[in-house]
């Protein structure tokens, strides 16, 4: 026989319990806008005095195509 009790109901974890209302409650206080959460975030990350690590954007210039590889990628020919 086992101590553990018997679920009836769905799982829950504690944690993901108080991460999940501490979003709601962060999310409400920016007027349930996206823009705006994102705002604050960025003006606490500024506020904490810590460095902030961004990914640089790898923007790539799309390879230079030659008159031949335009025609036949038309499909003339």
């Amino acid at each position: 026989m086992s101590d553990a009790p018997e679920r009836t109901g769905p799982w829950h974890d504690p944690i993901v319990v108080e991460v999940r209302a501490v979003r709601r409650a962060l999310f409400a206080a920016s007027g349930n806008d996206i823009r705006e959460f994102c705002r604050r975030a960025r003006e606490q990350q500024r506020a904490s005095g810590h460095a902030i690590v961004t990914r640089v954007s790898e923007i790539r210039e799309p390879p230079a195509q030659t008159e031949q590889s335009s025609l036949s990628s038309r499909g003339t020919g």
